[in-house]
Order: C-alpha cells, then structure tokens, then sequence
C-alpha cells in the first residue's frame, strides 16, 4: 500500500513573482494578499479604489487606445495601471467625461494617479516576491 501524499505547508508555497505581479495589476492588492499581507492588500484596494471613484464621480476621462500620440500613450498607460477597472470603468461611464469643467480635469488626473499608484504597487509586491524566492 502506498503511503499518503502530503501537501507542503501553505507558507512554503512559492508564488512566481510575475505571477503575484499580474495578479496585484489585474485587482489592486491582490499580489500583496498572495504574499499573505491582508492589511497592505486592503489599503491598497481602497487608495485605488477610492481614487477611481473620486475620478469617474467627477467626471473624469479614460484614455483608451488608439492612442493619437505621446501624451495619450502616456494617459492610456496610466489608466490601464489600475487593471480590472481600466475595463469596467466604460460600463461606470468613463468613456463619457466632462473635462470642459475644472472638475472633469481634476477627475481626469485621480484616474491616471490611481493608476501610476497601482503600478508602484505592483512593484512592491514583485519586489517582496522575489525576495522570498532567494
């Protein structure tokens, strides 16, 4: 009879560090809840989070592809930071912006904030992964 195949312990599972990467990319935070750090995954979900909505409730724009030149490529690339809800933001109305009002304008910057602030984060969970891995 053969004996039962054990599982290593879940805090020996070993994530690839791109993957833990894409992960935080796709849903703020969740590279940092793969790393097993609940609360940092929790505030980040809620800066970017929070700063999307702020963007979208002011009226902000989203840039999307195809983008007619430098400062657009550099505002789809901010807003495709923020993963999942670059996507969805069309279905809240961000294709639709109001930027001909002061706070369509403030609007517009929250959104590519949240979105560079993602990819630092995104950073630091591929940053704390590979550290593990060593």
């Amino acid at each position: 009879m053969s004996e039962p195949v054990s599982l290593p312990e879940p805090s020996a599972w070993r994530l690839p560090p791109f993957l833990v990467a894409l992960a935080g990319w796709l849903v703020p935070g969740l590279g940092h809840l793969l790393l097993r750090r609940p609360g940092r995954a929790c505030i980040y979900l809620l800066c970017v989070g929070s700063m999307i909505g702020l963007g979208l409730a002011l009226g902000g724009h989203i840039f999307r592809l195809p983008a007619r030149g430098v400062f657009e490529w550099l505002g789809v690339t901010a807003n495709a930071g923020t993963g999942a809800f670059y996507f969805l933001s069309g279905m809240w109305g961000g294709w639709v912006s109001d930027v001909s009002r002061t706070a369509g304008d403030y609007g517009t910057r929250f959104l590519a904030a949240a979105g560079v602030l993602n990819l630092l984060f995104v950073l630091d969970a591929h940053e704390i992964a590979s550290r593990r891995q060593r």
